[in-house]
């Protein structure tokens, strides 16, 4: 099969792109320049693909020849601009980079024929938050309080609104939550906050320590974007989706900073970081249980598993193993556990 992806070079588009090459799938990859000693950086995974393009999605032009030349079964949209705090510092950018950039790749994917399926992942924060306990569920009102969750709820309705107007491609949205594994150096993440510290020997600063998120590792979610991508490819699974964890991963920013912590062998305290920031809901949870009833899927790792191997990625880079290496090796761990189940 071959499959665009955008946004390749970020976190969680590194760890997809490898997963397909591996599978033996033909991968392209259109998306900015990766930050220094990123995943994608880390592991070479431009020499795992056919094609590592650099574009910016907002150009229109750019996303359209990109489609055109990879001329791919399946388009996973990924690029973004996926943090709340950056959104306060430059809104246009967000904006433009989180809702034209995904009307150019609607666009395209509708202009070029070989595209069967296209996916385009949004966030959990595309919810209007309530602060409930239970989990969002896909049909509950979209909202977004700060500019980054805005700008992503205009995409999930602009695709939305696209697929209702322009039959044709078989379209479905992703909606994740606090995503987790080896390899994310994003800044204001939590996990990379806490792996920085822990190398440093330093005390991880909280912002948010009681703020409850539903944790999920990578390989997780992204198996949920290839559930997902192969019911679209049979002619089902269009429109919104979850993939969040069991209940029982929704848990504090403490309890999961302490945990890491605990992991990593080390006693090292939090400290809380009592400068001034910008509003982030208390409490954000996921329902997903209309992926698993309806598609199959389920989270493999529970929530001390996914951290557990997030810590066990970061500390077997950090003392010398490949990067590569050590991905490859998770996603076939990842995989069997598949298998046995």
């Amino acid at each position: 099969m071959r499959v665009l992806v955008t946004g390749h070079t970020g976190f969680k588009g590194a760890w997809l792109a490898m997963w397909l090459a591996q599978q033996g799938h033909r991968v392209f990859g259109l998306a900015l320049e990766p930050e220094s000693g990123s995943l994608f950086e880390q592991a070479d995974v431009g020499a795992m693909l056919q094609v590592d393009e650099r574009g910016d999605v907002r150009d229109q032009s750019r996303v359209l020849q990109a489609v055109r030349d990879a001329a791919p079964d399946v388009v996973i949209h990924l690029a973004a601009q996926s943090l709340v705090r950056p959104s306060y510092d430059d809104p246009r950018w967000t904006v433009e980079t989180n809702v034209l950039g995904t009307l150019s790749v609607l666009e395209a994917v509708s202009a070029v024929e070989s595209v069967q399926a296209a996916l385009i992942v949004t966030t959990d924060k595309v919810y209007r938050n309530v602060g409930r306990s239970d989990g969002h569920g896909e049909d509950d009102a979209l909202g977004g309080h700060d500019p980054y969750s805005a700008s992503k709820a205009m995409a999930d309705i602009l695709t939305s609104s696209w697929a209702a107007s322009f039959p044709g491609t078989s379209f479905a949205i992703a909606r994740a939550g606090n995503v987790i594994g080896g390899g994310d150096i994003s800044v204001d993440r939590l996990m990379p906050d806490v792996m920085r510290a822990l190398k440093s020997s330093l005390s991880v600063q909280l912002r948010y320590p009681t703020a409850v998120r539903p944790w999920q590792h990578v390989l997780d979610c992204l198996a949920g974007y290839l559930v997902l991508t192969e019911a679209l490819l049979s002619g089902a699974g269009q429109g919104a989706w979850n993939f969040g964890p069991e209940p029982a991963a929704f848990q504090t920013v403490q309890e999961t900073a302490e945990l890491a912590s605990r992991a990593w062998g080390s006693r090292q305290a939090w400290v809380a970081d009592e400068g001034e920031h910008p509003y982030e809901a208390e409490m954000l949870t996921l329902d997903a249980s209309r992926a698993r009833s309806e598609l199959g899927w389920r989270d493999r790792l529970d929530y001390q598993e996914a951290i557990e191997w997030t810590v066990e990625w970061e500390k077997r880079v950090h003392e010398g193993e490949s990067a590569r290496e050590v991905s490859l090796k998770q996603i076939a761990q990842f995989e069997a556990l598949g298998r046995s189940s």
